[in-house]
């Protein structure tokens, strides 16, 4: 294959269209779909398949038999000479988290449409628990984590209105307590969600910053509203905010969230 008298690698080509493919759908998808849509072989989806999950750069549901954008996507667009551990790192305090507090624990990243895309999750040890598929995209301003990706965008109260208003939740807050919620995350280091994204659900979550000081990635824990409430859900906020301060590299000159107890 080439291009303007240029060789290119045909296979290297694929991986990237499944890539950009899996991330731009709404959910984890099959073979089949992946080749109806990008009119390859399912032999040749497949492979491909197979070695972007080797490669972590997507994920494979067992149990569905579907693909999502995977860890090393984040990974890649994240990294940097003094930032190559830096995944690796969220994953050993996701796996604390879901132990500590018998939560799940989830790592969300913002893709280049106005969503987030969830890259990686350790689940409650528990035998009731609450699972979210990796590569599940959401509006990037929703729930507690959205709260966290508004805290950092720069929105007039006008344009955060009206994407606000563009949302759809189970049980939606007002605006007034939805723009609480962001002036949380800049105070305190964390939003809570209790019930409005999902009912009987909580979610916590806080923003891992980048060099401009905007949310790379949040952070989030999620349980049983039930369970998840009082001293525990304040043990949840302020050990998920001491891991989202400890992951963040912001270098735009804005402090990061004093702790409080």
């Amino acid at each position: 294959m080439s291009d303007g008298g240029e060789k290119l690698v045909g296979a290297l080509l694929g991986g990237i269209r499944i890539m950009r493919y899996l991330n731009s759908v709404s959910e984890p998808v099959g073979v089949s779909r992946v080749a109806r849509d990008l009119s390859i072989s399912p032999s040749t989806a497949y492979n491909l398949l197979k070695t972007l999950v080797h490669e972590r750069l997507a994920v494979f549901d067992p149990e569905r038999k579907t693909y999502g954008p995977g860890p090393g996507l984040a990974e890649l667009a994240t990294a940097a000479p003094d930032r190559s551990d830096h995944l690796r790192l969220v994953r050993a305090h996701l796996r604390r988290l879901a132990a500590d507090h018998d939560i799940t624990a989830m790592l969300w990243h913002r893709s280049d449409d106005d969503h987030a895309v969830l890259i990686d999750a350790v689940e409650s040890p528990a035998a009731v628990r609450i699972r979210m598929d990796i590569g599940q995209r959401l509006p990037l301003l929703i729930g507690a984590m959205g709260r966290c990706f508004a805290a950092y965008e720069g929105l007039g109260p006008d344009e955060l209105h009206a994407r606000f208003t563009g949302l759809r939740w189970q049980r939606a807050p007002s605006f007034d307590d939805y723009c609480a919620g962001v002036e949380s995350v800049r105070e305190q280091g964390y939003a809570i969600d209790e019930g409005s994204f999902a009912q009987g659900v909580t979610i916590v979550s806080g923003a891992i910053r980048g060099d401009d000081g905007r949310a790379a990635m949040a952070m989030s824990a999620i349980g049983f509203s039930a369970q998840l409430a009082g001293a525990a859900l304040q043990r949840v906020a302020t050990d998920l905010r001491s891991c989202t301060r400890a992951l963040s590299w912001s270098g735009g000159g804005e402090a990061m969230p004093q702790e409080r107890s």
